[in-house]
């Protein structure tokens, strides 16, 4: 009896990947929001239990640990020598399959930003625990769901593949990793309006234009400029279905939820305070992880309604008791400024900066700053909405002076 104990637990041995001492795992420091889960599912790693309880063994932390902000954790990714000539002499196998899963996984983390260089180039080989020891899929989609990635959960109602938010749309909903100098700042971008109220309205032609939408795309498109970059960016107005769309007559709806899928509310002071509620919660939450006040900034973006005849440059608003959103509004209304002249010199900048005292201004705990842009009713100010070219630049300038 002991024999045979003996020789099925060598036959065992034998058939196991057992990777030299000396390998060492992949190290990343989680980002606000961040979950066990939730940082697995950044690398593809959620989808195979061992992946899991490897994580927690291997960083000494009990089942259901919270992650600290900051901190440098360890993930069930192998970094083998590549020898300059296969995976499979790299790492020490014959399967051909597996060679070229491990290189995909490679391909995958450098084309979504997460590897600097390709393993062929700096030497490094990424070989995910999963695939050496446990390589079937046991965990379904959508099973696991703890707190807030960065953006995996936030921005995507569905997350789907690593880096992929649909809720960009279809061409946008890839979103490569460009770099990391946001990594650890949290952003809190809501687009007015929404759901019941279009916010301002306008006929153009047989088009009836909405508020709402315009600062919806604006919104998104400021978004996912921030999440290229590793920020953690929450869209607090949602749409499932609009995305990122490069119409110049965005379709009125009223299909738009608040952040964690709530209908919005139909009466003007509920539905102000069921956002900043929200913001105020998610703010406490990252609070309490460690980050800072002056890493967690609020942007409100609104379309203005006035007369036919009144052109308006954006402007922006900050509350008076706010010396960081003075700040914030500042340096976006002055990237506005400077990015203006050099499209448009002859014609120069006339936007401003004021305190005004706003709900989502007064009433949020985050450092804030709140966006008109343009006069949905004046002709000049509707090809600044309408061209999705120039929304993008919008999007683009604002975001130059948030970083």
């Amino acid at each position: 009896m002991t024999r045979l104990l003996t020789l099925l637990l060598l036959i065992l041995l034998v058939g196991a990947h057992h990777p030299p001492a000396e390998l060492e795992f992949y190290q990343t420091k989680a980002l606000p929001g961040d979950g066990v889960y939730s940082l697995l599912r950044r690398y593809n790693l959620d989808r195979n239990s061992c992946n899991i309880s490897k994580f927690y063994a291997i960083n000494d932390l009990k089942n259901g640990a919270i992650l600290k902000v900051g901190t440098a954790y360890w993930l069930p990714i192998f970094i083998y020598a590549f020898d300059g000539k296969t995976i499979r002499t790299s790492v020490g196998i014959k399967d051909w399959q597996t060679a070229k899963t491990i290189e995909t996984f490679n391909d995958s983390m450098l084309k979504d930003g997460y590897r600097k260089e390709s393993f062929k180039k700096d030497k490094q080989l990424w070989v995910p625990y999963h695939l050496l020891n446990c390589p079937a899929v046991d965990v379904k989609k959508g099973t696991l769901n703890d707190t807030a990635s960065n953006g995996e959960v936030n921005l995507a109602i569905e997350p789907s593949g690593n880096r992929r938010y649909p809720i960009f749309g279809k061409k946008y909903e890839h979103v490569p990793l460009k770099d990391n100098a946001l990594a650890g700042k949290v952003f809190f971008i809501e687009s007015g309006h929404g759901g019941p109220d279009p916010g301002a309205m306008a006929k153009v032609g047989k088009h009836m234009v909405c508020e709402d939408e315009y600062a919806y795309d604006v919104a998104l498109r400021v978004v996912r400029k921030l999440t290229e970059h590793g920020a953690t960016a929450y869209m607090i107005t949602r749409d499932r279905n609009d995305g990122i769309r490069d119409d110049e007559y965005l379709v009125c709806d009223k299909d738009e939820v608040v952040w964690g899928n709530e209908a919005i509310f139909r009466g003007q002071r509920t539905r102000l305070f069921q956002r900043s509620d929200v913001i105020n919660q998610l703010y406490e939450k990252h609070k309490k992880q460690g980050v800072k006040d002056v890493d967690q900034k609020l942007i409100v973006i609104h379309v203005d309604s006035r007369g036919k005849g009144q052109q308006t440059d954006l402007f922006f608003y900050y509350h008076p008791d706010d010396k960081q959103g003075k700040s914030l509004a500042t340096t976006m209304h002055d990237s506005m400024e400077k990015n203006y002249k050099k499209v448009n010199k002859k014609r120069g900048y006339k936007g401003t900066v004021t305190a005004r005292d706003l709900h989502m201004l007064r009433e949020t705990k985050v450092p804030a700053a709140y966006i008109e842009l343009g006069n949905i009713k004046h002709a000049t100010d509707q090809k600044r909405l309408f061209l999705a070219s120039n929304r993008q630049l919008i999007a683009d300038w604002l975001f130059d002076g948030m970083k």
